[in-house]
């Protein structure tokens, strides 16, 4: 994933003439990436490319959400995700795995797949991580909490501890449901913008680490 860089500091070092291009992020999630129950506009990934063409980059997102995706189906369609044009990829995926009880092993090692496809096309990626409630049992939380980060240090990509952290911040949950939608799951317009808000310097930083300089 370093070849990009040292591109870019190899033209500097030789004096090439350089011209910074529009970067292109692929967010590949589930519904809360897809921006369930939401006009268009008010979704996750509209709202954060947004939020980073105000910061001043010039970047433009791919909603690769698919509402009710897992792990397995992100691993699945990675391939085609990772077109030629993308430089960074969101990897925000396991919200699907908790709810069906899949073995934290196995949502593991899908999104091990996924990094290492990422790492093949020479694209860096920020892992998104997600906690498991208590209710599956000690073993099961400590193996899935630390699947996020662990991967994130195996394979130096960014790593944000949680989607939800920009709803969650006060440390009341019951204050964090205004921002959510009936369904008590997905965030709605507010709850999305400050999501953005939390999660939007992490993809400023992957913006910055995969821009594209290449000879005019």
């Amino acid at each position: 994933m370093l070849r990009k860089a040292l591109m870019s500091v190899l033209f500097m070092c030789c004096g090439i003439a350089a011209t910074a291009e529009q970067v292109v992020i692929a967010a590949l999630g589930d519904s809360l990436t897809q921006g369930y129950g939401l006009p268009q506009q008010d979704g996750f990934v509209p709202q954060l490319e947004r939020w980073l063409q105000a910061q001043g980059e010039d970047v433009r997102l791919i909603n690769a959400g698919v509402s009710g995706d897992t792990t397995a189906g992100g691993a699945a369609r990675v391939g085609w995700t990772l077109t030629s044009e993308v430089d960074g990829m969101i990897v925000a995926l396991g919200g699907n795995d908790l709810l069906r009880g899949i073995d934290p092993a196995v949502s593991r090692a899908n999104l091990e797949a996924i990094i290492q496809a990422a790492d093949a096309s020479d694209v860096e990626v920020l892992l998104i991580g997600m906690q498991a409630p208590g209710n599956y049992g000690i073993d099961y939380k400590e193996a899935f909490d630390a699947m996020y980060p662990e991967l994130a240090e195996a394979y130096e990509t960014g790593y944000a501890p949680s989607f939800f952290t920009g709803l969650t911040a006060e440390g009341d949950p019951d204050a964090a449901r205004k921002f959510m939608q009936p369904d008590g799951i997905h965030p709605n317009a507010q709850g999305v913008a400050l999501i953005v808000e939390t999660l939007g310097p992490y993809v400023l930083d992957l913006a910055r680490d995969t821009e594209v300089i290449r000879r005019p």
